[in-house]
């Protein structure tokens, strides 16, 4: 047997599709010739996905098949012609990104069929980014979408998917003004004062209109007037001391 014939069986992966011919049936199976140094062998139990009693009810002698590769061992290939799955359950792990074809829309959620034994979930939260009332929003029965893997539950049977995982973040809309904490519009600055800040220097006091001088005015005068009394009052108290004195003076 050639080098490369040999290289070639050793070198097949698992679900590998070959084409073969049925060499040989048994009791437990059917021996199948690839062309290869090694022979392909199929159990009975990979002949079909039904129960099976007799191999013959499913194959014979001389029969072209189509077959996949289950493993490779030292003395032969063993086969399965039932088609395998793209995703085995022990293949699936969270974060991998993976193509398919959304199967079914609820209110909840899409079904995207990814190659496994079931189909897996995409909550409408998953959907993408931002609020999504239903999935029909953004995909509808058909669609080829990329989703990532977020978490495989073989026990239940539950595959979690999730789309927005696999699409960039939106980008800021800068248009749209920033609100406070309070919920109001930060206050613009003058271009005097931008420039002034531009330039390293002290914003510009602003100026004041004609009543703000007025009433600037009138508390300077009130403020005046009121410090005049003050010392009007202190005066007049002074003197009222000294008279007080005096007379007492008089009477002694």
């Amino acid at each position: 047997m050639a080098e490369n014939e040999v290289t070639q069986a050793n070198a097949l992966e698992p679900k590998t599709k070959l084409k073969g011919k049925i060499a040989k049936v048994t009791i437990g199976g059917a021996i199948v010739d690839l062309g290869m140094d090694l022979p392909g062998v199929i159990h009975i139990s990979q002949l079909q996905k039904e129960h099976l009693t007799r191999v013959e009810d499913a194959v014979e002698v001389g029969q072209e098949v189509e077959v996949w590769v289950r493993r490779v061992k030292k003395d032969r290939v063993e086969l399965t012609m039932i088609e395998p799955l793209g995703l085995e359950w022990r293949e699936m792990k969270p974060e991998m990104v993976v193509k398919g074809q959304v199967v079914r829309l609820e209110s909840y959620g899409a079904f995207v069929e990814i190659g496994a034994e079931r189909p897996g979930l995409v909550h409408v939260s998953e959907v993408a980014h931002g609020y999504v009332k239903d999935p029909s929003q953004v995909v509808k029965v058909g669609d080829e979408v990329d989703v990532m893997i977020l978490e495989v539950n073989r026990r239940k049977k539950q595959i979690r998917l999730s789309m927005k995982a696999t699409l960039p973040e939106p980008e800021e809309d800068l248009s749209k003004p920033r609100r406070g904490r309070g919920g109001g519009r930060r206050k613009q600055k003058s271009v005097a004062d931008m420039m002034a800040e531009i330039e390293g220097e002290e914003p510009k006091a602003p100026e004041h209109t004609a009543m703000e001088l007025a009433w600037q005015a009138a508390l300077e005068r009130a403020d005046a007037n009121k410090k005049s009394n003050k010392k009007e009052k202190k005066e007049s108290n002074k003197e009222q001391d000294d008279i007080l004195s005096r007379t007492l003076e008089q009477r002694k």
